[in-house]
């Protein structure tokens, strides 16, 4: 998996390519890891990935739950396959979507 990532003050946005599942999802988290003590916000921009478990869901749950704030997480150009997972766990009622 790639993930690319854009910092703009103490905003992260991170783009995620293909499939964040368990395999990736590490990679994900280590990333989030070691931008915590410097962010208050986080963007997923979802335009470049195909798929995501619930290992995946994790991640952006746990970093939520380190972030605090209510709108701390944002999902951003979700496609239909993304937002139904969203949808299926109720993930949708969690985070902010743009």
């Amino acid at each position: 998996m790639i993930i690319n990532e854009i910092r703009n003050g103490d905003s992260l946005t991170v783009i995620p390519e293909g499939r964040l599942d368990t395999q990736s999802s590490p990679e994900l988290d280590a990333l989030l890891q070691k931008n915590y003590p410097a962010i208050t916000e986080l963007i997923v921009d979802c335009s470049k990935l195909s798929y995501i478990s619930s290992a995946g869901l994790r991640v952006l749950l746990v970093a939520k739950k380190f972030l605090k704030d209510e709108n701390s997480v944002r999902i951003v150009n979700a496609n239909p396959l993304i937002m139904e997972v969203f949808k299926v766990t109720g993930m949708n009622e969690v985070f902010a979507f743009e």
